[in-house]
């Protein structure tokens, strides 16, 4: 005689034991449920089940019979399909996200999760995820700012490489700035902590790595020295500059750069974005739901920005500054050009004396003495003094086009150079671009 083999779970193995026990007159119907942490009324209940049928009556009845949540056959596989074909690369919370607004499919992250590890699709972060030492978040809004850049292919294939300037705030993981610029230059810089400054104020500090736009280059093995123009901007807005010793250090933008590669790729993408100045006015609208999803509240409600006072020119701190000595001859050499100050009668007492020269980012210079601009012409050094030609004026097109053309090989001759900065070569460009537009 063959006996039918049934299964039970660890529970109801303890439910059996309990039931017998209480049969058998060794615990009461009370404390049986008690030691259940059932009613006492369940307790009746399975007592009689299992006189009348044994220890099958102590078996879920809805074991082996598909579940009353089940999702409709068919719709996994359609699921699977879409995120193939649109959401290959997407994570599960946010493929979840576009299923739901993009397709009216309704489906739990977990559960699409489980489908994608399934397929092969999706690969868990944890198996991917090295452990570093936690740093406790500082407890103020505005106390602590992460910046960095990160290099990527933000447009894929639509647009060139470009850089994503990124400020956090270290309390509350909001992300307070987002730019794209073409490199991390300083001048990328002063123009994005302009706009943090205009629309936030003055933190405590800024968080950054240890490059050069930070903190002075190394120089033949000596420690660094002195100060950058990004930190000596940010000295006059009494802002302080920290920089971290590893990446792990400033943990809380490197693991942005993760999610941002991740997700606004993929909303550039499904706008149909390609150019920096389109994804530049699309970022605020990505911070606010960024930050809707992924900030938390600080831990002190006190907020340590600080307001711009009215005698801080942003227009004049964020610029190259440096100092030249102005020769008895009124001249003074700043980036390869002679600058020749206007001999005034107020100016010829400046001679062997001191002053700024301020540079924009457009190219724009301004010498200062004492609070005073002072007039001036220039003179490059590159330039060649030859002797004017005399030409007829049959001779004179083919005159201008034979100094076009020289012109031209000067152009291309300093865009070859390694001693003309990346700025004055951008000139350059622009100027051979509008000129070959003009033609």
């Amino acid at each position: 005689m063959s006996r039918a083999c049934l299964t039970m779970s660890n529970k109801e193995l303890d439910r059996l034991e309990i039931v017998q026990r209480t049969l058998d007159r060794r615990l009461t119907q009370r404390e049986g449920a008690r030691a259940l942490g059932i009613s006492l009324r369940q307790m009746e209940r399975l007592c009689q089940a299992y006189r009348a049928e044994g220890v099958q009556g102590l078996v879920s009845a809805r074991r082996g019979r598909p579940s009353n949540r089940k999702l409709p056959d068919g719709f996994k596989r359609d699921v699977l399909e879409l995120v193939g074909a649109h959401y290959a690369d997407f994570g599960p919370t946010l493929a979840a996200e576009k299923l739901a607004e993009k397709h009216g499919l309704h489906v739990s992250r977990e559960t699409l999760r489980k489908w994608m590890v399934e397929a092969g699709v999706w690969v868990p972060r944890k198996l991917r995820r090295r452990t570093q030492q936690p740093r406790r978040r500082r407890p103020c809004l505005g106390e602590l700012i992460q910046i960095d850049g990160s290099d990527h292919a933000w447009f894929e294939d639509r647009a060139p490489r470009c850089t994503l300037l990124v400020y956090i705030d270290d309390a509350t993981s909001r992300l307070m700035e987002l730019r794209f610029v073409p490199s991390e230059s300083t001048f990328s810089y002063f123009d994005a902590t302009r706009s943090y400054l205009e629309r936030h104020g003055k933190p405590v500090a800024f968080y950054s790595d240890k490059a050069t736009t930070f903190r002075p280059a190394r120089s033949r093995g000596k420690l660094a020295s002195g100060i950058t123009q990004f930190g000596r901007a940010l000295s006059e807005l009494n802002i302080d500059i920290l920089c971290a010793n590893t990446p792990a250090a400033k943990g809380r933008v490197e693991r942005v750069h993760l999610t941002l590669q991740d997700r606004l790729v993929k909303e550039l993408r499904l706008r149909g974005i390609s150019n920096t100045v389109d994804g530049n006015a699309y970022l605020l609208e990505y911070i606010a739901e960024h930050n809707a999803r992924f900030a938390r509240e600080p831990l002190s409600p006190h907020d340590a920005h600080r307001p711009l006072l009215a005698t801080e020119d942003l227009d004049r701190i964020f610029t190259h500054q440096e100092e030249r000595k102005l020769s008895r001859q009124l001249t003074l050499h700043y980036r390869r050009d002679l600058y020749l100050v206007y001999p005034t009668e107020e100016n010829r007492l400046l001679g062997g004396r001191s002053c700024r020269v301020y540079e924009w980012d457009d190219g724009r210079v301004e010498l200062v003495h004492d609070g005073r601009s002072l007039p001036y012409k220039v003179h490059p050094r590159d330039a060649r003094i030859e002797q004017a030609e005399v030409v007829s004026n049959k001779r004179l097109g083919a005159a201008l086009a034979f100094a076009h053309k020289r012109q031209q090989a000067r152009d291309e001759q300093r865009l070859a150079s390694p001693k003309v900065t990346l700025r004055e070569k951008k000139r350059i460009q622009d100027r051979l671009s509008a000129t070959s537009g003009a033609d």
